[in-house]
């Protein structure tokens, strides 16, 4: 389950993405806006506020998440529970920060959004592209530890990179295929610096560690943590963890 306190531990780190792609979108007339994967709503509260005119959406999985979520004073907002490949009807923006990560295929899932804009519409995503990094390496390597008890499930699947975030590039041409204009794509290292292992373990806490221990009782979910910090340990034994908290940003227009 996700824990909306325990995200926004690192809440100034972990916004320094959004804040670059919120500063993408071009100040069109948009009607229908969408934020898919809200979380806690704090950037749908700034679009809604940002287009006032528009009718906003905030929709995410996580029912702990939207608990959170405050629509107080923005008439043009509301959040609802649901799934983003459930997402119906047609909008001028598609706006998602951090959540399109967690779904398969992402030149088709392209394909599906892309469809849902309207012409003139405007399509704009920030992913993390840390999967192949070491915090992620080692989360792997605990979940193949742990594989009984999570029923083989290791999140990117047993290859190291096998997540479906693209490149720039890849998000470029796939757009490109579909027609976008006034299109920009590019990938950004955000300098995040964490107190050893221990903080990385916390920084994932949020994160990358919560389909793991969602999938495990109490007693294996504690067994699974420490054998991950044990890894952690064991690669940054120090006091101080330089993160190179990488993400892929891109903005398309519908033509």
């Amino acid at each position: 389950m996700w824990n909306p306190d325990q995200y926004h531990r690192h809440r100034e780190a972990r916004s320094a993405p959004v804040r670059d792609l919120l500063a993408l979108l071009p100040d069109l007339p948009y009607h229908d806006v969408v934020d898919l994967g809200c979380g806690t709503g704090d950037h749908t509260r700034t679009l809604a506020q940002r287009f006032p005119a528009a009718r906003v959406l905030g929709l995410d999985s996580s029912a702990e998440m939207l608990a959170k979520a405050d629509r107080q004073g923005v008439p043009n907002l509301r959040f609802e529970q649901g799934d983003i490949l459930a997402l119906q009807g047609e909008y001028d923006l598609i706006f998602s920060n951090a959540a399109l990560q967690w779904l398969p295929d992402h030149p088709a899932l392209l394909a599906r959004l892309w469809a849902q804009l309207r012409p003139g519409g405007v399509l704009a995503v920030q992913v993390p592209a840390n999967h192949d990094h070491d915090s992620h390496r080692l989360l792997t390597d605990t979940a193949r530890e742990f594989g009984a008890e999570l029923g083989g499930f290791t999140r990117f699947g047993t290859a190291q990179g096998a997540s479906p975030v693209l490149t720039p590039a890849q998000y470029a041409e796939r757009l490109d295929e579909l027609g976008a204009v006034d299109l920009t794509a590019l990938s950004r290292v955000y300098p995040v610096v964490l107190p050893g292992a221990e903080g990385v373990l916390d920084w994932t806490r949020g994160t990358a560690l919560v389909p793991y221990l969602s999938r495990l009782n109490a007693a294996d979910g504690a067994r699974f943590t420490a054998a991950y910090l044990a890894r952690l340990r064991a690669r940054w034994p120090g006091e101080r963890m330089y993160y190179a908290f990488t993400r892929v940003l891109f903005m398309a227009r519908k033509g």
